[in-house]
């Protein structure tokens, strides 16, 4: 009659926050805030199908779990302390079989007061956030993907899109110079580690590819007379595969940020479309939404 076919569940929307003090110097101070999603699977189905709750680690159980981890452990960088977790949830409970762990990091940067850094002072200067999924899987190692969201970009030249299919329902005309402007979304999907020795082995490796990924989006962006979003999405993609050698695929989701030009003929002929256009009408929706993900060869493609 009937079958349940999926079953997961946890804690979502876990906020934490963590200060690490200088054992030498107490005012000297590193701070991370994140918010953390964990979710299970395994011989659970009972609580679903019979009433029966008996192998349900209740989610509030998971939340604690979270704020005594991130005291026991280091929390950056976050793919290992995400690792951590799901590897903790596999060793304490049999009856589990893997362990879901989503992480959102908070942007808090450093401030610069009279050109020195402040040892304890912090801005947040961006609302762009770095996210991590790590899946533990019991028998199969751990999975992790890295990401980056909410990283606004702009430039006001420097950018075409001309030569695509033109029919009757086809309105757009071809430009060789327009702002272009996009939030963008990606992510990068490691290697599968044996364990979670085999994460720490790596562990340095996560912080340098987010600094390599993002200097290299922006880099790209900026400099490259863009003939269209998805080139440059794929150029981007290249380069972090060449940059991070364990890294297998890289997915980019770029969506359009349109500034119309505004037709101001009808005051006086003022001029303010084509070469003349100065004043634009930012819109919100609908956009153009571009995708793809770039995968090193000899791995099979997730297209």
């Amino acid at each position: 009659m009937a079958s349940l076919s999926y079953a997961r569940y946890g804690k979502d929307n876990v906020r934490v926050y963590k200060v690490h003090r200088s054992p030498t110097n107490p005012s000297q101070q590193d701070v991370t805030e994140m918010t953390v999603c964990t979710l299970l699977e395994g011989d659970i189905a009972a609580s679903w199908t019979h009433s029966d709750n008996r192998n349900i680690v209740a989610t509030d159980t998971q939340k604690q779990t979270v704020y005594v981890m991130a005291k026991l452990h280091p929390v950056n960088p976050p793919e290992l302390f995400a690792s951590i977790l799901g590897q903790h949830f596999l060793d304490q409970y049999d009856h589990i079989s893997a362990a879901h762990v989503t992480i959102t990091v908070h942007k808090w940067t450093r401030m610069q007061l009279d050109g020195q850094a402040h040892p304890h002072s912090f801005v947040r200067d961006g609302e762009e956030k770095r996210t991590v999924e790590a899946v533990a899987r019991r028998g199969q190692g751990i999975s992790i993907r890295s990401g980056i969201t909410g990283l606004l970009v702009l430039k006001s030249t420097g950018s075409q899109f001309w030569g695509f299919h033109r029919d009757e329902y086809t309105r757009l005309p071809e430009t060789w110079d327009r702002i272009l402007s996009t939030e963008v979304e990606a992510g990068w999907r490691w290697r599968n580690f044996s364990d979670l020795e085999d994460v720490k082995k790596d562990v340095e490796a996560f912080d340098k590819a987010f600094k390599d990924v993002t200097k290299i989006t922006l880099e790209t962006f900026a400099k490259e007379n863009s003939p269209s979003v998805q080139n440059t999405m794929y150029l981007m993609s290249e380069q972090i595969l060449a940059a991070a050698p364990r890294v297998e695929s890289v997915e980019y989701s770029l969506p359009n940020k349109h500034y119309f030009e505004i037709d101001m003929t009808w005051f006086n002929g003022l001029k303010n479309t084509g070469k003349d256009a100065e004043v634009y009408a930012p819109q919100s929706d609908p956009n153009g939404l571009i995708q793809c993900t770039v995968t090193r060869k000899g791995v099979a493609s997730k297209l």
